[in-house]
């Protein structure tokens, strides 16, 4: 199930949410029947967007940062995933080892490694943080935004097993997303469980082959529930061999634009919406919000200026982009202290288990919110079925983050699908 938690919606019941509120029982054992054939990721996290005429992901990150931003009340509930997640895989666990990003330098992403290990360690697990950075040749204390410190310790390789000094886990937890590339030092690891996969990095996996997986998730879903797929999925094209700095495929990618916007345009008048449509380009293995630009024309990508094609042409860890996704833009209509929000739903093992806002006061409904200048507000439980002064209990208010819940859901469930088809591993028939 999906924990109760305070949203930053107010107004009415949108007719989608009804229908999502007044089918739990059918939707809880749709998910059970899936996870009954599919196996979710480790962890995940879901950028979601409530338009009020849809709600949908527009991203899902399969090593989430960010778990420092939960509130200590949902620390249990991630707890209690985590158990399940590791007896699965490995019941007789004594040793985990945390792999984080080489950023050693952003002490707030760390308080978030800090935090995971936390929770691995009320789950019953000895837990040390190891650094494949060049720059960590030695022990290695950070100090933490809260006063606390992270140890670093340098990984070894022995064999073909992992850890660090005098350590030897049976399980690696990867928050390094591998944008830069697969490092050999974790390949090929024996009797050592490496979770997530390999191929669940960016140098592996792309948003255009997720949001097919997506698109083939909402199908089902929508015909089980009696809806239209559309109002929980974002449309999208894809286009490949565009080099921004040289102006090259930018033809394709504007006739690519221009067949999504057609297609939502459709949509928006198929139900009276009245709205500007808008698409967010993508890079296709990107992350961190980086390589992103919203465009309502296809038009306009015949002049974009120097620096949007300069922030459009590398990401992160200075990857070349050249494969995009033109994904639907879906516009938020929460709002917090007058900034523009979205929820981020946090998911480990096939559990929900909290989640936070992302806002920007400084951008619109139609923008990308994963920017500088972007805050964290963290999401409370619901304590409207507390006791009343009577002693009695209190009105039980509808879970409005339940919705949230089944999106997040099924975007993990796209990801299992995702990770099944680029598994190196698994069986060609």
């Amino acid at each position: 199930m999906v924990p109760h938690l305070v949203t930053a919606l107010t107004g009415p019941i949108s007719e989608l949410e009804q229908r999502i509120l007044e089918s739990v029982p059918a939707i809880e054992r749709w998910f059970r029947l899936e996870w009954m054939e599919h196996t979710p990721p480790f962890y995940s996290s879901v950028d979601v967007r409530n338009a009020s005429f849809k709600v949908a992901p527009v991203d899902t990150n399969l090593f989430p940062g960010g778990w420092n931003n939960l509130t200590p009340d949902m620390l249990p509930l991630a707890v209690q995933a985590a158990m399940a997640a590791v007896e699965k895989i490995c019941p007789e666990a004594r040793n985990l080892l945390i792999i984080p990003e080489n950023h050693t330098r952003n002490r707030f992403y760390l308080a978030n490694v800090a935090q995971l290990g936390r929770i691995f360690h009320a789950a019953g697990l000895n837990v040390r943080y190891g650094s494949i950075s060049p720059e960590i040749t030695e022990n290695t204390a950070i100090d933490l935004p809260n006063g606390e410190q992270l140890l670093l310790e340098p990984v070894v390789r022995d064999g073909r097993r992992l850890g660090v000094a005098h350590f030897n886990p049976c399980t690696i937890v990867l928050n390094n997303d591998l944008s830069a590339g697969t490092p050999g030092i974790l390949e090929d690891l024996h009797e050592q469980f490496l979770l997530p996969p390999l191929h669940a990095g960016w140098s592996v996996r792309r948003k255009s082959l997720h949001f097919k997986a997506y698109d083939d998730v909402c199908k089902r879903f929508g015909k089980m529930l009696g809806i239209d797929p559309w109002l929980v999925n974002p449309l999208f094209g894809h286009v490949q061999g565009v080099d921004f700095a040289q102006g090259q495929g930018i033809e394709a990618l504007q006739e690519a634009t221009q067949t999504v916007l057609n297609k939502v345009r459709r949509k928006y008048k198929e139900y009276g919406i009245n709205e500007k449509p808008y698409v967010a380009i993508k890079a296709d293995n990107g992350t961190y919000g980086m390589g992103v630009m919203m465009v309502q024309d296809a038009a306009e990508l015949a002049s974009i200026n120097r620096r949007t094609r300069n922030k459009m042409a590398v990401i992160k860890d200075g990857q070349q982009v050249s494969d995009l996704i033109i994904q639907e833009g879906v516009p938020t209509i929460e709002r917090i202290d007058g900034a523009t929000a979205e929820p981020v739903v946090y998911m480990m093992d096939r559990y929900v288990v909290g989640g936070f806002y992302r806002t920007h006061a400084d951008k619109g409904a139609d923008e990308n919110l994963n920017a500088p200048g972007a805050t964290f507000i963290p999401l409370a439980f619901e304590a409207g079925h507390a006791l009343n002064e009577q002693g009695q209990p209190g009105k039980a208010l509808p879970n409005r983050f339940y919705m949230y819940g089944v999106i997040g859901r099924l975007a993990m469930l796209a990801a299992s699908y995702e990770l099944e088809q680029t598994n190196p591993e698994a069986e060609i028939y």
